[in-house]
């Protein structure tokens, strides 16, 4: 700060409010501040800013990069955490780099608060991460009375799928399973009941799965490799709907001719597909505000206790399903 003020022939004092944007400068000022820093190529010292002011005003995010919903969830987060004056610092699990792993880097970095995507921790975990931080997640696996979450009513969404599928003629309904993915538990269990409200628990099948694409061209090929064909797929999520439209695709089964398929996330690729997907909508831009605002209201008022925001799914009904042909 001290070169940018000789270049500006300002006092150093005046070039930190500049860079704090705190009064006390005039426009005609404040420009020639900036455009000399320009010139050096000063940026401010957020670390030192930090150590200044005993805050990092850092939201660390915890996600997987392989998930497209998640995706959309860090996009929405950015923009609602900078409107409150906070940075993103974001830390990725992988095959090799645990959730443990994640958060402790985050927690490295002095990130006041974390915000976690999916997370497959258990109660004893949560509870942890809990008492050392304050700690807001999207859609746990586990409750926690020491974190926020904010979820999807995972049991309306699958039950919006199911009457969808039934009010179109389908009655031969299989759901690949999510596995241990946070809400497939709830989608499943809701899938059956939704079957046996409409009359078909005889007819209920569930495939294990994942939220994958391979898991969704498994099932589709162990579905190609029997006698009869269901006439509809229900999947836990959007890329699982994608690999069965993939492998239905190449088996030269047409979609929603030969059989429809309902995903889960409304996330960015349903709209990539061949066949645009028909989904459950999660409003990731909601979730994102809603987890952003908690986990800072949390930080201005420890003394608050945790919260649970639940939100509703909505059917997004786009080319992947059709009456049935038979």
């Amino acid at each position: 700060m001290a070169d940018v003020a000789r270049a500006a022939g300002v006092s150093r004092a005046l070039v930190s409010l500049v860079f704090r944007n705190k009064p006390g400068a005039g426009e005609e000022t404040r420009q020639r501040v900036l455009q000399a820093a320009d010139r050096l190529g000063y940026r401010p010292d957020t670390a030192a800013r930090m150590l200044a002011s005993h805050r990092s005003r850092t939201l660390g995010v915890m996600l997987t990069v392989h998930q497209p919903f998640q995706a959309d969830l860090v996009e929405a987060i950015y923009p609602e955490a900078e409107s409150l004056g906070y940075e993103v610092l974001l830390s990725a699990t992988a095959p090799s780099r645990d959730e443990r792993k994640a958060v402790e880097a985050l927690l490295s970095h002095r990130c006041e608060a974390l915000i976690l995507l999916g997370p497959r921790a258990d109660e004893v975990l949560l509870d942890e991460l809990g008492r050392r931080a304050v700690v807001t997640a999207i859609n746990a696996r586990e409750d926690s009375d020491r974190i926020d979450n904010v979820r999807t009513a995972d049991e309306a969404g699958a039950q919006q799928a199911v009457d969808h599928l039934v009010d179109l003629g389908h009655r031969e309904i299989v759901h690949v399973d999510g596995g241990d993915e946070p809400g497939s538990a709830e989608r499943r269990d809701a899938y059956l009941r939704a079957m046996d409200a409409r009359g078909l628990s005889e007819r209920a099948r569930v495939l294990p799965g994942a939220h994958t694409e391979q898991a969704g061209q498994d099932s589709a090929r162990l579905l190609l490799g029997e006698a009869r064909l269901p006439t509809a797929v229900f999947a836990s999520n959007d890329r699982c709907a994608l690999g069965l439209l993939r492998a239905f695709a190449l088996a030269d089964v047409e979609v929603p001719e030969a059989i429809s398929i309902v995903g889960y996330d409304d996330s960015h690729v349903s709209h990539l597909a061949p066949v645009a997907l028909t989904t459950i909508r999660q409003d990731a831009g909601q979730m994102a505000r809603h987890a952003v605002r908690l986990a800072v209201e949390r930080l201005e008022d420890t003394s608050r206790e945790a919260q649970e925001v639940v939100l509703d799914p909505r059917l997004v009904s786009r080319g992947s399903t059709a009456p049935p042909s038979r």
